[in-house]
């Protein structure tokens, strides 16, 4: 007999493991705070990785899925220097590990492989308490309650399950994102469609700063600006103020590059970047763990959905690999996450998962730059 499983929080971590834990027959309850599925926008392009997304989506049986949703040629990859020179033009050849999917449709799927009613809407957690013998009760803001005989907090950076189990908070890592949006790019913004070309585009600065784009679906273009900034500095009193602001840091850069910010057809989104301590753990507490951001939350390094999947994926397998034992598959569940989350991957094997054998020594060098500076 299987335990059953509360999982708060419909995320893509959350998602994953109830599929995966419907796929091994184990019953699985989802509490979501939103709404509904549509209830905003589930942000922008997620490349899934062969070596931790994909396993889980393989768990899940949803291959042939998320190949309808792949975005084709979005593997394409340019690096230029500031001043708009090219360092980097890799085409999207079909061989690359890394295919781009909308993060709204990747989470659409996974939702549509669920038994109907598993997911909760509109079940925000005001609390959780112990009951002991490693049972807990959630409490809704509407003031229902649930109890858990065995809790997963998929409920992200700022998870009102992981209380349970540590008192660490996750603290401001000295960077954050202002996103942009440009639409119908390729013909009201020619310039800044043109140096993003087909994929994406990362271009690195002195003083931790960085341009990065990618061209989603139905032509538009999605830019983070990287800044390195005290909290209060980031203060925009207005949109107009934000977009100023943020271009003028960065005076002397190519055009075309600066159009990214300045032509947005919305309001600038501040994004600043929290993290949970490297290495955090905890003592094994019975009845409840945590997959992905709630338990491992780092400034965002292109890696953080596809180890919340596999954390999904994982701890569905450890629970169908130990029935009848929810506290043995728990604890070798958080083993092996530890390590995962512990482990950076190697700038080496990342630059040729990115741009294949042949790197440029100066992209080398750039690229390992930007990574140390990296909180």
């Amino acid at each position: 007999m299987h335990t059953p499983v509360t999982i708060i929080g419909a995320g893509l971590g959350g998602l994953t493991l109830a599929r995966v834990l419907h796929v091994h027959g184990i019953p699985a309850t989802v509490h979501e705070a939103e709404p509904s599925p549509a209830a905003r926008a589930q942000g922008g392009m997620l490349d899934i990785h062969d070596y931790n997304g994909q396993l889980a989506v393989e768990a899940a049986g949803l291959m042939d899925e998320f190949r309808g949703i792949v975005l084709e040629g979005r593997q394409a990859m340019r690096v230029l220097r500031p001043d708009g020179t090219v360092l980097v033009d890799k085409a999207d050849d079909g061989t690359g590990g890394r295919p781009e999917a909308q993060r709204g449709e990747l989470r659409q799927m996974l939702l549509d492989s669920l038994p109907p009613g598993t997911v909760h809407w509109g079940h925000k957690v005001s609390g959780v308490r112990a009951l002991g013998s490693g049972r807990h009760e959630v409490t809704f803001a509407d003031g229902s309650t649930v109890v858990a005989d065995l809790l997963v907090g998929a409920d992200g950076a700022w998870s009102r399950v992981r209380p349970l189990l540590t008192d660490v908070t996750p603290e401001y890592a000295g960077t954050a994102f202002v996103e942009t949006y440009l639409f119908d790019a390729d013909t009201r913004h020619p310039a800044a469609a043109k140096v993003v070309g087909g994929g994406s585009l990362m271009v690195p600065g002195e003083d931790g700063k960085l341009i990065g784009a990618h061209r989603e679906k139905g032509d538009t273009l999605h830019t983070y600006v990287t800044l390195t900034e005290s909290l209060e500095s980031l203060d925009f009193p207005d949109p107009a103020t934000a977009i100023e602001r943020v271009a003028r840091k960065f005076d002397g850069w190519a055009p075309e590059l600066v159009a990214l910010i300045t032509e947005t057809d919305t309001a600038p989104v501040l994004r600043p970047h929290y993290g949970l301590p490297t290495g955090l753990r905890w003592d094994r507490i019975p009845g409840v763990t945590l997959v992905g951001d709630a338990a491992h939350l780092s400034p965002p390094d292109g890696e953080g959905a596809n180890q919340a999947m596999l954390d999904g994926a994982e701890l569905a397998k450890a629970l169908a690999a130990h029935p009848g034992d929810a506290e043995a598959a728990l604890t070798a569940y958080e083993q092996e996450m530890y390590v995962r989350a512990e482990t950076p991957i190697d700038d080496e094997f990342l630059l040729e998962s990115l741009f294949g054998d042949d790197v440029p020594q100066e992209l080398a060098a750039t690229f390992t730059a930007v990574r140390e500076d990296m909180p």
